[in-house]
């Protein structure tokens, strides 16, 4: 098997014109390079015009690893690390490989929502800025942030944790959280099993970690909700340092097995590999750290929802994305199910969900847009096994981090924000490589998505208060921070009245 970057590609000019669109609301990719594996791009017209002419060498990569049986492309789709961010690879469960690419470094990624009763109209801007700092003085922020609620853990804690999920943390801690509305309890680990502390990853690092943000495109969002007009708020985070540390210490091992790959994040292992079932083990305890921080976000934001607007916040889901899974499929049978920037979406009547809450309905998708657009609650529709049950776990990326900076005003960015009554943080000033110019529209995202039968929208949420970690982690209080407060305060004032005058 050969899965090198540097292997010739015979389509590789003109790629796009291989892709014949089905009856079925995606697009058949089929050339020379794919070897007969089963390639469905989940995309609109404009998605897959506007698609990176890089992502077709991503794309065979996929097809590429020892037992794949399909390959899914979402809508969110952009080039990553190896394979592409958005994209579902299926490998036969016996004798396939579990490749490490498409879990990435930030295993068990994923999304929390939360509702409320309060109307959308008490959100004002003295408010958005009491929750962005009643958050900020519970959560920590930004790549090396450290929890506010714990601090440093034992590692025998953090083992039990890893090992128990959901379901040791509401036991041990007391916590307030409904874990029925959660995808999962816990991803079992192999009691055998242990962390590899130390080693090139450090994976300890996560040790201090649990509660806290992250950096990236980590956020947590103050929203409108369109269909209810009422308030919402959503949390994406993942297992921060400790399965980064981990990723990193299996990414090693891989390299050790096939010194022949020419990219890391090729890396795969095969079930003769004596590491197999350890990197198996590694992405359930960081599945179940990211799932648990997640819990302990929604606990902190919760209370600082309360402290200023004098309600509850209620859990409506929390998801996970960047996993490998095992599961059954219809067409493809016995398989491991690797999403990459992409979320599970299992409709009623799916066999994973009998005895849960959502045997009949089908289980919520939560989609996030960028911090100036809509995000999306979907719920899958029957049509979803055309996707192995996947959809997009966002928006994706139009500009690459270093384009946004290069090409974007920092002033008429916070301008525009201003205007749109969004505030970012306390200073209002926005990481321009997390602004909304970096993303996709959400809706042409989410309409690929409706159109293929993969899922319906039942709640939009716009957003109001954005909290993104920053390089120089949580602000403090400052004139800056004050004079951006008022002129926040006075832009919004202006817009009412314009709206009232016209």
């Amino acid at each position: 098997m050969t899965t090198m970057s540097s292997i010739p590609l015979k389509d590789i000019d003109g790629w796009k014109r291989h892709a014949h669109l089905t009856g079925d609301g995606y697009y058949a990719l089929s050339t020379d390079d794919t070897k007969g594996v089963p390639v469905r791009l989940f995309l609109t017209p404009a998605l897959l015009a506007e698609a990176e002419e890089t992502l077709y060498r991503q794309i065979v990569n996929a097809t590429r690893f020892a037992g794949t049986k399909a390959v899914v492309i979402t809508p969110d789709v952009h080039y990553g690390y190896g394979v592409p961010v958005g994209s579902v690879i299926l490998t036969d469960r016996t004798d396939g490989a579990v490749a490490m690419g498409p879990v990435g470094f930030d295993i068990g990624c994923g999304m929390m929502s939360a509702r409320s009763n309060v109307p959308a109209d008490c959100a004002t801007p003295d408010r958005k800025l009491a929750f962005n700092r009643a958050v900020m003085e519970r959560v920590a922020m930004g790549a090396g942030g450290s929890s506010l609620r714990f601090g440093q853990m034992p590692k025998e804690q953090l083992v039990e944790i890893l090992h128990g999920g959901a379901e040791v943390y509401v036991e041990k801690y007391g916590a307030q959280v409904d874990r029925a509305l959660a995808e999962r309890q816990r991803i079992a680990v192999d009691d055998s099993w242990e962390v590899p502390w130390g080693g090139p990853g450090h994976p300890e690092r996560g040790l201090d970690q649990l509660g806290s943000l992250g950096g990236g495109n980590h956020f947590i969002e103050l929203q409108r909700c369109e269909e209810t007009q009422t308030l919402w708020v959503q949390v994406h985070t993942g297992s921060r340092g400790f399965g980064h540390g981990l990723a990193t210490n299996y990414f090693a091992l891989a390299k050790r097995d096939h010194p022949e790959l020419t990219e890391l994040d090729l890396g795969y292992f095969t079930p003769e590999s004596s590491h197999y079932r350890g990197y198996l083990n590694a992405v359930a305890a960081g599945g179940n750290f990211a799932m648990v921080n997640r819990l302990v976000l929604f606990e902190e934001v919760a209370a600082a929802f309360k402290k200023v607007f004098r309600e509850e916040l209620s859990l409506v889901y929390e998801i996970s994305h960047n996993l490998v899974q095992a599961e059954s499929h219809p067409e493809f049978g016995d398989v491991w199910v690797h999403r990459k920037g992409a979320t599970r979406a299992f409709p009623a009547g799916h066999p994973a969900l009998t005895g849960t809450c959502w045997e009949t309905t089908g289980h919520p998708v939560l989609v996030p847009g960028s911090n100036r657009d809509f995000s999306y609650v979907l719920r899958p529709q029957q049509g979803a096994v055309k996707s192995a049950y996947s959809v997009n776990h966002g928006a994706g990326r139009r500009l690459s981090r270093g384009e946004a900076k290069r090409q974007l005003s920092q002033e008429k960015v916070d301008d525009q924000y201003r205007r749109d009554g969004i505030l970012v943080n306390e200073d209002g000033r926005v990481p321009l490589d997390e602004s909304g110019a970096c993303y996709k529209s959400s809706d042409e995202v989410v309409s690929a998505v409706v159109s293929a039968g993969l899922a319906k929208v039942e709640y939009r949420l716009w957003p109001l208060a954005s909290l993104k970690g920053t390089e120089s982690g949580t602000r403090s209080p400052s004139k800056r921070a004050r004079r951006a407060e008022k002129k926040q305060r006075k832009g919004e004032r202006d817009e009412r009245r314009k709206q009232k005058d016209g």
